[in-house]
């Protein structure tokens, strides 16, 4: 098999890091891929939310399969521009992906179908009716931009002037671009939260391992959110009572009303959820693999990734495939200095070759080019530290020694990943 994979993160090494392990498969191509990747995919510079660049990329390469992994070209099209030409892809339509694509569509949708998520206060196009609004809800409440906005879309306002603060920045600044255009707020929901990500091909599907994501970007949840510091994965996330009710009250329903709705759902779901006293509630989908849940779920995939893909595009997925290292993993973020607002590029990594010797350690780029024989800093998210283990203490503490090994100039990163679930107030994105 020859791969295409789109994009160039710490999900998309991830997945390059798996395919690449298949038997199957001779040649990985990347676009545009990072300074890690380069090593084990032949990396193509472009745009991966460009549809018309990608179609002509696999018109000269032939890939056997691409898989999309970020969702901006899965929102522009990509599958359906491929599909249109009969080539294999993993991921969801134009018209499926509008449930990340657009967060009123996602709610709208959980509403139909009866599916437990957070009440909607209202959306809204101008800034002052959404200031108008504020009069009106209880606090928190959570204030959701509308469209696509790389995980900094949704906030939780403690008080008003903090909401103000939200609408003003993302609808009279756009500082989050087009996404700004319209605000949503809903109820703010307590518990811990959980992100079940599972693949279908369209009518079979296979949950993946549980994780739980870190969205703040300093200890203790403190400061903004992020695209995610870390994460970490055990069996212990989802006892199988709490299983069944997902996959009862959510999963099945959502699954059943894509179905219904008319809308052929194929490739990754991610599905992030609030585990409240009153029992699961959905916060948000994304149509694709969360980042860095990826990074904790690749760690622990004991199958042919480029086999089960393969066959979610041609539509016969066997869920019985999908097997699991057991224990746990865990992914640290290592982020440039000023993330997520404006952060430093450039700065030289040291100590790669170190961390990746401690065993059972994968050092997945995510923010990094090659600078002749160097690989420096190109992005906020810059590594995913990811490690196995008995426990998740133990995949934490190998994590976290490799993490010791690595420097560059404004380097940070929580340390408190994993060590307390409880997430109050969180509200997904």
């Amino acid at each position: 098999m020859k791969i295409l994979v789109i994009g160039g993160g710490g999900r998309e090494h991830a997945l390059v890091w798996k395919l690449g392990a298949s038997p199957r498969v001779e040649k990985i191509w990347c676009l545009p891929g990072n300074g890690g990747m380069a090593s084990e995919a032949e990396c193509v510079a472009g745009d991966a939310g460009d549809v018309a660049s990608l179609v002509s990329l696999a018109e000269r390469n032939a890939p056997d399969l691409t898989v999309a992994g970020p969702e901006l070209p899965l929102v522009n099209g990509v599958v359906d521009a491929f599909e249109q030409r009969q080539w294999a892809i993993v991921g969801p339509t134009q018209q499926a992906a509008q449930l990340e694509g657009s967060k009123i569509f996602a709610k709208e949708f959980l509403n139909k179908h009866h599916i437990p998520t957070a009440e909607m206060y209202g959306a809204y196009d101008s800034p002052g009716d959404a200031y108008s609004a504020l009069c009106a809800v209880d606090w928190p409440v959570v204030l959701k931009a509308e469209g696509l906005c790389a995980g900094k879309g949704v906030f939780v306002a403690k008080n008003p002037d903090e909401a103000t603060d939200f609408i003003e920045r993302v609808m009279e600044r756009r500082e989050l671009g087009a996404g700004g255009k319209r605000v949503m707020l809903e109820e703010a929901l307590e518990g811990e939260e959980l992100s079940f990500i599972l693949v279908t091909d369209g009518e079979r599907f296979a949950p993946l391992v549980p994780t739980r994501d870190h969205k703040r970007v300093f200890d203790d949840n403190q400061g903004p959110n992020t695209g995610g510091m870390g994460a970490y994965s055990s069996d212990e996330l989802m006892p199988e009572e709490l299983r069944r009710a997902i996959l009862s009250t959510v999963v099945e329903p959502a699954m059943r009303g894509l179905a219904s709705d008319g809308i052929r759902y194929q490739g990754f779901l991610y599905v992030g959820l609030m585990l409240t006293r009153e029992g699961p509630k959905v916060l948000e989908f994304n149509c694709r693999l969360g980042d860095p849940e990826a990074q904790a779920i690749a760690a622990r995939m004991d199958f042919d990734l480029a086999e089960v893909l393969g066959d979610v595009a041609a539509a016969r997925l066997r869920p019985e495939k999908l097997q699991w290292r057991p224990g746990a993993s865990a992914c640290v973020v290592l982020a440039s200095r000023g993330y997520p607002g404006k952060f430093e590029t450039g700065k030289e990594i040291l100590g790669l070759h170190e961390a990746g010797q401690i065993e059972d350690v994968k050092v997945l780029h995510a923010g990094t080019r090659r600078d002749g024989e160097k690989i420096v800093t190109s992005g906020g998210r810059v590594l995913g530290v990811t490690a196995t283990g008995s426990t998740t203490q133990a995949a934490l503490q190998k994590a976290y020694e490799a993490a010791g090994k690595i420097s560059f100039e404004g380097m940070h990163y929580r340390r408190d990943i994993g060590r307390h679930g409880r997430q109050s107030l969180a509200a997904g994105d």
